[in-house]
């Protein structure tokens, strides 16, 4: 049974002990999931955190005060980064330059700061063939063709040369625990959780959130990505790890107990979104940006239409890999679905 024990989360500013030596931070964002959670471990000689936020000047006067306030002044020796999304490592550049060591996964690190430094006026030529190839709305298609696209930098400090790697299968002492590293995969490539060996708390970044589920994108980056397969297989290899009693510190949302029927759970939404897609292409062959409805079932307005159309892409590529689906190109450069038979 999938339980979150502590319902109220701590106010920007203020921290939670979620456990001994473990304190739970939440920092707005600016947007429709409107937090993430950080986490300070205590140490012998500082602290050791766990993800940071965006580049603000608020997220970095939140964490002065934070610094000053719940970490009573002591250092930050060490900051652990679990993906390369910029909810998460932000900061990263901000806390080196300050003198602190950052750990990431070699994956994460390359993708943040090549991010960082792949910064576009208008959208290139690769990303306007990934949404054509995806069916986007030509209205929408030929104003954002036209807009500087978000970029990386807009929201991630500049992240300067140096960090230390985390490696699958090894283990970390954080907070006087030691903790197994395992990498997840789908959200994000390479994403760093973190199990203590006395079998009480899971670090789960995006990885493992109780009541929401992380976007699986598809990306101009790399068109023909399978991140729902690689999340499908994640959930697989970490389930026998798991236990009912063990506390997730999630990176969203709250902190939650009962993570085997979670990992089931999400399993099992993602083939019910596949069955879904397969009865919609039933009716005829699809493009991804016309198989929101069975995936989402809801209305996607103009703000959520882009991670809609990448986690739209992200499982017909799906169905295509596993050889569900064939595909040709429409005339418009649309890539048109239908059931293989």
């Amino acid at each position: 049974m999938i339980q979150t024990p502590i319902e109220a989360a701590p106010a920007p500013g203020e921290a939670v002990e979620i456990a001994d030596g473990v304190l739970w931070l939440r920092i707005p964002l600016p947007m429709v999931l409107d937090h993430v959670n950080a986490y300070a471990l205590r140490d012998e000689d500082g602290w050791t955190l766990i993800d940071t936020g965006i580049d603000t000047a608020q997220t970095r006067a939140l964490w002065e005060a934070v610094l000053e306030g719940p970490l009573r002044g002591l250092p930050v020796t060490r900051l652990i980064v679990t993906h390369h999304h910029p909810d998460h490592v932000g900061l990263a550049g901000w806390f080196q330059e300050r003198g602190v060591e950052l750990y990431m996964t070699r994956t994460a690190w390359l993708f943040a700061r090549m991010l960082t430094l792949d910064a576009q006026v208008l959208p290139t030529d690769e990303t306007l063939a990934f949404w054509r190839s995806a069916g986007m709305d030509p209205a929408l298609f030929e104003a954002r063709r036209a807009e500087r696209p978000f970029n990386f930098a807009d929201m991630v400090h500049p992240m300067p040369l140096g960090f230390s790697q985390l490696r699958e299968g090894g283990t970390i002492r954080m907070g006087g625990r030691v903790w197994d590293i395992r990498f997840g995969h789908g959200h994000a490539p390479d994403h760093a959780t973190f199990w203590s060996q006395d079998g009480e708390l899971v670090i789960g970044g995006d990885q493992m959130l109780a009541t929401i589920s992380p976007n699986l994108g598809v990306y101009a980056t790399e068109p023909d990505a399978d991140p729902v397969g690689d999340w499908l297989d994640a959930c697989a290899a970490l389930l026998p790890h798991a236990r009912p009693g063990q506390l997730v510190l999630p990176g969203h949302k709250l902190p939650f107990t009962g993570l085997p029927d979670r990992l089931r759970q999400m399993i099992d939404n993602h083939h019910g979104a596949l069955a879904r897609l397969r009865a919609h292409l039933e009716k005829g062959p699809k493009t991804a940006a016309e198989c929101f409805p069975p995936l989402f079932k809801r209305k996607i307005d103009a703000d959520s239409y882009s991670l809609a159309l990448v986690e739209a892409v992200a499982h017909m590529n799906h169905l295509f890999t596993i050889g569900e689906v064939t595909r040709e190109r429409r005339d418009d450069g649309a890539w048109l679905y239908r059931l293989s038979r």
